[in-house]
């Protein structure tokens, strides 16, 4: 059974007595909301069993992160539907344009981060499916077990290239099945080449490409769990911060960036996210290095900042004396 986290029935209740002329079916929110989430459990269960056991830990955080977002969202949307009667249970008399329309974009940025959460369930379906992302707590181990995997296959294509080349056949080679030498008595037949092998050398060179990129990718993940934890940095109007437990080198404001630094954010591989309410991509060595490039223009140099007064009066004086003052001489 998923976690179901709580959804304010009171905050609910308002909401709908500020929008409609119904009345409010108690428990109907969390009702909603244990729908939509036990939905996502149906995906998560189906994922399960699509894949390899060691993917299960990590769709359950998926899922509880999504109930526990979803509630979340949905709260904040209550409360967002209280702030601010519709015109058709208010009247037009009087009525607070300005605070409607406040209370209209505060509306839209959370249905923003409605579709974010959504997200999530994308996240679910694609879970141990294609490549192992470093945002999963255990990339380490299953890099390794890929690496041995490849590396045993590497062994293997040689092994039976190497019977072939001694015996001409394929019969009889303690590397293979006879169903697997069945298979490559069958492809070598079909395929063009004037002395087809059991495993060409180009196959034998991608697996060997796969295997060097995974040891870089071990290296690289090793390096960054025994390194120290990188520390953000300010710049004019925001700061940088290495947010360990999303795995994300985040860039953010005081305030809303125009639309020239929010394309520069993009082309530098920053994605606005909502829910964390930054501008953020994968905390790695490229991300930081990013995010330096682009918040550099915004810090000021120490030698260019503002004198103040303070720093002024706090000078040395001048080494020379003041020529001493006297009264001009009066012609008689």
């Amino acid at each position: 059974m998923p976690t179901y986290y709580p959804i304010n029935e009171t905050t609910a209740r308002r909401a709908k007595e500020m929008n409609s002329f119904s009345d409010y079916t108690p428990g109907s929110a969390t009702a909603a909301y244990r729908q939509e989430v036990d939905k996502a459990a149906a995906i998560a269960e189906a994922q399960k069993a699509r894949v390899d056991p060691m993917y299960h830990e990590k769709i359950d955080r998926l899922l509880d992160t999504y109930a526990r977002k979803l509630a979340e969202n949905i709260n904040q949307s209550y409360a967002i539907g209280a702030r601010c009667p519709s015109i058709l249970t208010a009247g037009s008399s009087n009525f607070p344009v300005r605070k409607k329309e406040k209370q209209n974009r505060a509306s839209d940025a959370n249905m923003a981060e409605w579709k974010h959460i959504q997200g999530l369930l994308d996240k679910i379906r694609g879970t141990g499916i294609g490549g192992i992302s470093s945002d999963d707590s255990g990339a380490l181990p299953k890099l390794r077990e890929k690496l041995a995997h490849r590396e045993r296959e590497q062994e293997n294509m040689k092994a039976v290239n190497a019977f072939y080349r001694k015996h001409g056949t394929l019969d009889g080679c303690p590397s293979l099945t006879p169903e697997e030498a069945k298979q490559l008595k069958a492809s070598m037949a079909r395929s063009r080449r004037d002395a087809p092998k059991p495993y060409e050398s180009y196959l034998l060179s991608n697996n060997n490409q796969t295997i060097r990129s995974i040891k870089a990718r071990i290296a690289e993940l090793e390096a960054k769990q025994s390194s120290p934890t990188p520390e953000g940095w300010s710049f004019d109007g925001g700061r940088v911060v290495m947010n360990q437990e999303e795995n994300r080198v985040q860039i953010l404001f005081d305030g809303k960036p125009d639309a020239d630094i929010r394309s520069e954010l993009k082309h530098a591989g920053f994605r606005w996210t909502p829910s964390q309410g930054a501008w953020q991509r994968m905390l790695n060595h490229d991300g930081i290095y990013a995010a330096k490039t682009i918040t550099g223009k915004w810090m000021v140099p120490a030698d260019q900042a503002e004198i103040t007064t303070e720093q002024v009066l706090d000078e040395e004086p001048c080494s020379e004396e003041p020529a001493p003052f006297s009264y001009p001489q009066q012609s008689m």
